[in-house]
This record gives structure tokens, sequence and C-alpha cells, in this order.
């Protein structure tokens, strides 16, 4: 695997290293030794998958507070998205930064997101499956959230929002003089 920093403290790009033959390739998609390496969580308890049938649906911001804080390894098996990520931790030098990523099923990147991060994607797709493994198990009295048209992040999304639940579209907004997340 190859690890690319980001311009986010503690976030990384995985590029999966292709060894192939005439038959296709074989790649490493996870290795212990190589995360802890890095500096990145090793441990998930729970993998999860999403599927998005309409370009343009939203998904996220999404993160947990406290102990279920939660570190997320993703990939887009099916499709193509665009991937945010906020980093919420407020002693960090990357605070309220925000970084996009295309994930797809062709390029086969991964994403690590560190606990204290928000998460959120948009389909650039249709028929679009993700799958992401996270190092704490969903607590719904953990669960928190942005609102992904927030001024104070100014996220750019390559679509117009076409589908995105109710949930999603009354996160709050951020007030500038707010206690940090984390």
């Amino acid at each position: 695997m190859i690890f690319h920093k980001t311009t986010l403290q503690d976030a990384c790009l995985i590029e999966p290293e292709k060894r192939g033959d005439e038959r296709g390739f074989f790649a490493r998609t996870f290795c212990t030794d190589e995360f802890a390496a890095q500096g990145l969580i090793t441990t998930y308890v729970q993998q999860n998958t999403s599927f998005s049938r309409h370009k343009g649906t939203l998904r996220g911001l999404h993160f947990q507070r406290g102990a279920a804080a939660e570190a997320k390894l993703i990939r887009c098996l099916s499709g193509t998205i665009l991937d945010v990520i906020v980093d919420l931790r407020g002693a960090s030098p990357t605070y309220l930064k925000s970084e996009a990523f295309e994930l797809s099923a062709d390029n086969r990147h991964h994403l690590y997101v560190p606990p204290g991060f928000a998460h959120s994607f948009q389909t650039l797709t249709d028929d679009v499956e993700v799958s992401y493994l996270v190092s704490s198990p969903y607590t719904p009295a953990a669960e928190g959230g942005l609102r992904y048209d927030d001024p104070l992040l100014a996220l750019n999304w390559p679509l117009p929002v076409t589908v995105i639940s109710d949930k999603d579209a009354q996160w709050p907004y951020l007030q500038s003089d707010a206690e940090p997340v984390f």
C-alpha cells in the first residue's frame, strides 16, 4: 500500500499497490503492521455499506463524539464519489479545514479518516456503493453532524444536491464562537 499524506493532520489517502499479470491484479487493502507503522488505528469493530441510486446524492457531514469517536477507512466499490472530511479537533493545526478526495471503483483508493473529523460524500455517478470500516460501534447518543452548506466551511460540491436525508439537511450551522466539538 502507498500512504499519501493529505493537507489535514493525521488523515491519509491509501493507494493499493497492485501486482498484476494476465489474470488481472492482486493488492492488499489493509495490513495491521503497515497501518501501525503510519500511526493509524488498526482495530475496526464494524463494517458499513451504503448504496445510493442517484448522482448528486449527499450523505453527511457525520461524526461521533467522546469515547464513540471513530476512525473510518472508506472505499468506493462501484461508481464514483467526492469524499469530504473536516477536521473538528480544536487543538489541531488544521482545525475546521477540509479536503476532498475522489474515490472510485476505478482508482480503488481508500481514505483514512481519523477520530475527530466530520465525514461526508456526494455521488458523482448513479448506482454508487461505498464500504467503510469504523473503529467504534455506532452510538446514537454520540452522533453529530454539520450542514453540508455551512458558510463557515465553504465546501464546494461539484453537483447540485439532488437527494439528501431530512436529518442531514437539518444539521446545525457552526457558530464562529462555538467551542470545538473535539
